[in-house]
């Protein structure tokens, strides 16, 4: 019988969209057609495979309109918030201009006697899956750079955001790109590990949960295939006795709110300078109790249901456990909470590391508040996680700021700021959070291996 992957609406519960999942040679089928279509296309001038990239991801900006109610009905994001298109094309364009630089050989020597080089080799076929919490950023991390870098991409999406790798396809093949070049498969998670464990890729790009990650590395082990991850979160703030309290609290509220706390940067444990803890407090409440839980298709809601009942079940079993082991719930239940899916933002405060939802990755709208007396008890319960990757810093010191991010243990250190990828910087991560790096010059290292070259010219 045909597996059949369903994605349901976290608006009503109902089948918004259902595809039926490749057999074992049907995806292998595509994958031989990705292998034989990549050499031609590396053959391409780079020149001319970051035009027809760009022209795709200019082609998804057409369709927004389309894609933002979608996005809705999939994930749960308000139709308020205008969809993804900034940060996709952002992150495209940044790669698309660096890449003659990033995929450059490294000249060595090129003298009478010798040519000296190392150049960079695509892996050849790359699989790319991408998660459904910012389904099109996260998927064009992996498939701008493959691409522009003279791979091939096998894209396989999140069963929530099941239309996003179809439309990302449809898109590029109408710019251009060969349909053989850009494939996007649904695949089950057997026949994934299948295609890993029988060499069928050169990389593989994963972003989604830790055990998956795992699933994802035993697949691979043995076959020295490259696997880059980037697996879970539980990003904290600090904020010093010298910050700019709003501004602080505008930006990791929104850090910990937005998208339901569904990001993958999202600030989940907050630690506040004993002297600022109240006066935080209290802006936090302000506007948290401001804002509208609700169906995301209105444009009042400013937070909508999580994408799946069972992680709003999480968040509220690890905030009950809090409740329970003393921690304070400030937020009141919100008419829109329903039980399910629709789940009442909330910031807790008496919470300390003893609680789950100050350890693990809750991944929604919680967040645990907690003051502190020094930068030396902060950087201790900063660390104090299996997780690393981001942590922001408020102060007015960019020196202390500096300084203490050097000990963070973290792939990146904001200052002022949160819950952002800068695409000229390594998106990376440490610990449990997992391994490699996308976008930035970086990016295209892991998307490519090195290749050496010693030419003796031959001298009379």
């Amino acid at each position: 019988m045909t597996q059949v992957l369903k994605c349901i609406s976290p608006i009503d519960g109902s089948v918004y969209a259902e595809r039926a999942v490749l057999s074992g040679t049907d995806a292998e089928n595509a994958v031989a057609r990705a292998r034989r279509a990549q050499k031609d296309w590396a053959a391409r001038p780079v020149q001319e495979r970051i035009d027809l990239v760009m022209k795709g991801v200019a082609r998804i900006g057409e369709m927004n309109d389309e894609i933002v109610p979608e996005l809705a009905h999939m994930m749960g994001r308000p139709v308020r918030y205008g969809g993804e298109f900034g940060g996709f094309n952002e992150r495209a364009s940044y790669m698309a201009e660096i890449a003659e630089k990033g995929l450059a050989p490294i000249e060595i020597e090129d003298g009478a006697t010798f040519r000296r080089l190392i150049k960079r080799e695509p892996h050849g076929v790359v699989l790319i899956i991408a998660p459904w919490n910012y389904p099109y950023m996260t998927a064009i991390n992996g498939v701008a750079p493959a691409l522009i870098a003279g791979n091939t991409v096998l894209l396989k999406h999140a069963t929530q955001t099941l239309l996003v790798g179809e439309r990302m396809a449809r898109a590029f093949h109408e710019a251009g790109v060969p349909e053989d070049v850009f494939q996007n498969v649904f695949l089950d998670h057997s026949t994934t590990s299948d295609l890993i464990a029988a060499k069928s890729f050169g990389f593989v790009n994963f972003t989604g949960s830790v055990g998956a990650g795992q699933t994802i590395e035993r697949a691979a082990a043995g076959t020295f295939t490259g696997v880059g991850l980037e697996l879970g979160g539980k990003d904290p703030g600090y904020v010093m006795e010298d910050a700019d309290v709003q501004a602080a609290v505008d930006t990791l509220i929104d850090g910990a709110m937005f998208n339901s706390g569904q990001c993958c940067c999202g600030i989940e444990r907050i630690y506040v300078h004993e002297n600022l803890f109240d006066d935080f407090l209290g802006r936090a409440l302000e506007i948290v109790n401001g804002y509208m839980l609700g169906n995301p298709l209105e444009k009042t809601t400013d937070i909508g249901p999580m994408a799946h009942v069972r992680f709003a079940e999480l968040v509220r079993a690890q905030t009950d456990e809090a409740i329970e082991a003393g921690a304070k719930a400030h937020i009141e239940t919100m008419a829109g909470d329903d039980g399910g899916a629709y789940l009442t933002p909330q910031i807790l405060t008496n919470v300390d590391h003893s609680m789950r939802v100050m350890r693990e990755e809750s991944f929604g709208p919680v967040v645990g508040i907690m003051p502190v007396k020094s930068d030396a008890e902060a950087l201790e319960l900063m660390n104090d996680s299996e997780f690393g990757l981001t942590a922001s810093l408020w102060t007015q010191d960019v020196e202390r700021a500096e300084a203490l991010g050097a000990e963070i243990e973290t792939g990146t250190v904001f200052m002022n700021r949160a819950d952002y990828l800068d695409p000229a910087l390594c998106w990376t991560g440490c610990k449990s959070t997992g391994k490699g790096g996308s976008l930035s010059e970086i990016g295209y290292h892991n998307l490519t291996r090195p290749k050496s070259y010693h030419l003796k010219k031959v001298t009379k």
